[in-house]
């Protein structure tokens, strides 16, 4: 193992102060402390080793993984297709990055990867989708189930179906987007009681590979190809208001 390597991977490991950061047996040397600090908490997305999306994580955790071992980078080629880079191999090439997307060792800089595969992991996440606010709103598509017409979500509601009075559960198949206008005329009524037809009928979604992604988080382009966009709230309770 190369000094430098050590450097780099212990210093990944530790916390950063002022212009060095200090890891169990050796440092980094940075440009300022604020510099690293931002290169080392951008976002990485992480594959399984059957190439799909399962998380992610800082740039951080996502060079310790590629220093130990137990990942390699992903990078898109022109045409479409994927390569992979191990640690030594991704220090090789990350002499032409630019000086915002690298981190600087004393002797070599080493590039902020923007996916990286994990060798061993195969898993994915629970096929579930969870049951939220948003997840309504989009498997909905913004769209009055009563009208049919679209709204901004600011002027839209979450209806039950059935009252909850009625026994209606607050589940996929008992909850919809109402309008305020359609809300209003159905009040704590069934639809045909209220003369209102559903557009479709509720169902829960059919899950599809996702990673927990906030919306407000920056994505990069070369993502698209593995992550499927959706922002994951807090699951739904009896608490949702009719």
């Amino acid at each position: 193992m190369m000094p430098e390597e050590t450097k780099l991977a212990t210093g990944v490991a530790g916390t950063s102060r002022g212009k060095r950061l200090t890891g169990t047996g050796g440092f980094v040397t940075v440009v300022g402390s604020c510099v690293m600090k931002s290169a080392l908490n951008q976002h990485v997305l992480v594959l399984n080793r059957l190439w799909q999306a399962v998380n992610v994580c800082t740039a951080r955790r996502a060079l310790t993984l590629l220093f130990q071992g137990h990942a390699q980078v992903v990078m898109n080629n022109p045409d479409g297709s994927f390569r992979t880079f191990s640690f030594e191999e991704w220090r090789d090439v990350s002499n032409s990055a630019p000086p915002d997307e690298a981190i600087h060792a004393i002797s070599f800089r080493i590039r902020v990867p923007r996916i990286i595969l994990l060798f061993m992991y195969d898993r994915m996440p629970k096929k579930e989708v969870k049951f939220t606010r948003h997840n309504i709103f989009e498997r909905d598509k913004n769209t009055c189930q009563y009208c049919g017409m679209v709204f901004d979500r600011s002027e839209l509601n979450l209806d039950h179906v059935i009252p909850r009075d009625r026994g209606g559960p607050t589940t996929w198949e008992n909850i919809v987007c109402s309008c305020i206008a359609c809300n209003t005329r159905k009040s704590n009524r069934t639809p045909f009681e209220a003369g209102l037809n559903l557009v479709r009928k509720p169902k829960r979604p059919k899950w599809r590979p996702f990673v927990q992604i906030n919306f407000t988080l920056h994505k990069h382009d070369s993502w698209k190809h593995f992550v499927d966009l959706a922002y994951w709230n807090v699951e739904l309770g009896e608490d949702v208001t009719p």
